[in-house]
């Protein structure tokens, strides 16, 4: 699948999810970057922190089949992105999730802000069973 046109930072964001790689996909993020994953939890702030987040997160899948972008509109410095999700939890069972992210960037073209719009209990009830 081919990624819409989106900002170098926003396309690795994407990129690095769909290989699992927690280095690159945290470092997308500005030094001082602030993850809202999803929005409404406590925001992780800080590349290490949020490298942390994302290395805690992958193994519990096999495989974490990533984010796909599907539609992007670019406005100066923010990034609106529709996307989908998908894995497989380690019982076997697949995991398949959709939003919305909004990112802000900062003057080096880094993800200052994320902000993850998707229903967090459609995602667990998936892991749950």
């Amino acid at each position: 699948m081919t990624f819409p046109a989106m900002p170098a930072a926003v396309t690795q964001f994407f990129a690095a999810s769909q290989t699992g790689d927690a280095d690159t996909w945290s470092a997308a993020f500005a030094e001082n970057g602030v993850f809202h994953d999803p929005v409404g939890q406590p925001p992780i702030v800080g590349r290490t922190a949020i490298r942390e987040f994302i290395a805690d997160v992958l193994p519990n899948f096999q495989p974490f089949l990533g984010l796909t972008p599907l539609v992007a509109h670019t406005v100066d410095r923010w990034v609106a992105v529709s996307w989908s999700g998908a894995a497989v939890a380690l019982n076997g069972r697949p995991v398949n999730w959709s939003g919305i992210n909004i990112y802000e960037l900062d003057d080096d073209g880094r993800i200052r802000d994320a902000k993850a719009y998707f229903d967090r209990s459609i995602f667990q009830a998936q892991l749950a069973h």
